[in-house]
């Protein structure tokens, strides 16, 4: 494993001074309510927008610079290369840097290796821990169980092996990888150091306008806060540089932190799965993403798979009072052959056979926008309910995985295999997500019944006594 010895941070402010980052009466200290670092007021109250922070733009670890920074370093240039089109994306082309520095960082001896990057000597001050649900051990993981975050983190971890695989097989050939990374007896890379690259990256990240997805040395070690809390914002000035900007009719005194977002929009789940936390403020789950997966004795599984581009599932989220939800695959999963929908192997222009899919013979483009032409067709009611229904069991599936968990955990886990903030969060996003589904339920159960008196689905279902509304709703489920 690849991991260098952690520098002081009464040593940054020599590395802001000899790389020109300034610092307007801020500065970076450690903070008192948990583990790490946050940027501060130092000096004087300032009580009108100002930039608290200017990082010159070659500093801003991007995919443009990476590809910049290979052109005097071909090491790096050549496992740029070697990985091709991964590390044509913001973060593969990071990751790739980030190893590179981390191994020179930690293997002094290799001067030439990796060539010394001002952001390689910033990755001394950050942490070498990161409380990352993939980093959870197993009875900490055992915590999600019923969650929306258990499949997701599943998910990552599978998805982190294979890019990991590739990138060694994509790597091997070149001579030093094998030689530092991958030989038996020589290398040092492994699966938890990919894990550590990705953990700092999802966790440090920025969405820099003008610049897109990077990581920007000083400003990320702000701290999180969501609305009004939000005391700062980042942005980038004329000349491409990277700002921290006090927001406008805030006012400061000198010890108080700045703090920017991560995104108020985030749910609990991905905060928790991207930064390793739910804020405490928080009182609503926000969003949840659920699976669906086409039944086996759907005779066009197969088909709606092959066509399908969207995620398999659904996402529920808060709107005002009421939860919302949006998911194209799910209008696939509910019609049928009888319905209108059909599937046909065409020849393209150039030779090849294409399976097209298609509503009532007419070619559907964009299978995504399916419900557009459902819209119109006399049985949109019928389909609706159909949707709803398979929405709403889904739901009820997640509340029984969550019930069912509750008694597991109190009985397998031992509470010195569990940290406790690790607890805290995942107890917190737990109760979040239960909340959320069952108003989702009920809605979805309102919804449900009102669709069961509309003409249309009174007549497609036929005559029924009152007392059959149960074995009406089997119809659809």
């Amino acid at each position: 494993m690849i991991r260098s010895a952690n520098s002081p941070i009464g040593a940054l402010p020599a590395w802001i001074k000899l790389n020109n980052v300034i610092f307007n009466k801020v500065t970076v200290s450690p903070i008192s309510y948990d583990k790490g670092l946050g940027v501060f007021i130092s000096g004087e109250d300032i009580s009108r927008r100002a930039v608290l922070m200017t990082v010159p733009r070659d500093l801003i670890l991007s995919l443009e610079n990476v590809w910049i920074f290979a052109k005097s370093d071909h090491h790096l240039r050549e496992v740029l290369e070697s990985a091709g089109e991964y590390s044509r994306t913001a973060r593969g082309a990071i990751l790739i840097f980030l190893l590179l520095q981390l191994t020179h960082n930690a293997q002094p001896e290799l001067k030439k290796l990796g060539g010394a990057n001002p952001f390689g000597q910033y990755l001394n001050f950050l942490p070498s821990e990161i409380p990352l649900p993939t980093f959870w051990n197993a009875a900490e993981r055992a915590l999600l169980a019923g969650t929306s975050l258990e499949a997701a983190l599943d998910a990552k971890l599978k998805s982190l092996d294979r890019e990991f695989t590739r990138f060694q097989e994509s790597t091997s050939s070149v001579d030093w990888c094998q030689d530092v990374w991958w030989a038996v007896e020589t290398g040092n890379l492994c699966f938890e150091d990919w894990k550590y690259v990705d953990a700092l990256y999802r966790s440090r990240a920025l969405d820099l306008p003008g610049t897109g997805h990077s990581m920007v040395p000083c400003i990320d070690m702000a701290n999180h806060s969501s609305g009004e809390s939000t005391s700062a914002l980042y942005d980038t000035d004329s000349n491409g540089n990277a700002t921290l900007v006090l927001r406008d009719g805030k006012s400061m005194k000198d010890g108080e932190e700045v703090k920017i977002t991560y995104g108020d929009e985030k749910g609990a789940c991905e905060m928790l799965f991207s930064y390793g936390f739910i804020e405490e403020t928080i009182d609503s789950a926000r969003e949840i993403y659920l699976d669906l997966e086409i039944p086996e004795d759907d005779p066009l599984k197969i088909a709606k798979n092959a066509v399908s581009h969207s995620a398999p599932g659904f996402r529920l989220f808060s709107q005002e009072s009421s939860i919302a939800w949006e998911g194209p695959f799910i209008w696939l999963l509910c019609v049928n052959e009888e319905d209108g929908l059909g599937f046909r192997m065409l020849q393209t222009k150039d030779g090849e056979r294409e399976l097209k899919v298609f509503w009532n013979d007419s070619e559907i483009k964009d299978v995504s926008k399916l419900d557009s032409l459902l819209k119109l067709h006399p049985m949109w009611e019928i389909f609706s309910l159909r949707v709803i229904t398979t929405l709403q069991a889904r739901v009820e599936a997640q509340l029984l995985s969550l019930e069912r968990s509750k008694g597991q955990l109190g009985n397998d886990l031992s509470i010195e295999e569990v940290d406790a903030k690790i607890s805290h969060n995942a107890s917190k996003l737990r109760g979040l997500e239960e909340a959320m589904l069952h108003q989702a339920y009920q809605e979805f159960e309102d919804q449900k019944m009102d669709l069961l008196e509309s003409k249309t689905v009174l007549e497609y279902l036929g005559p029924a006594k009152p007392d059959d509304k149960a074995a009406m709703e089997d119809d659809f489920s």
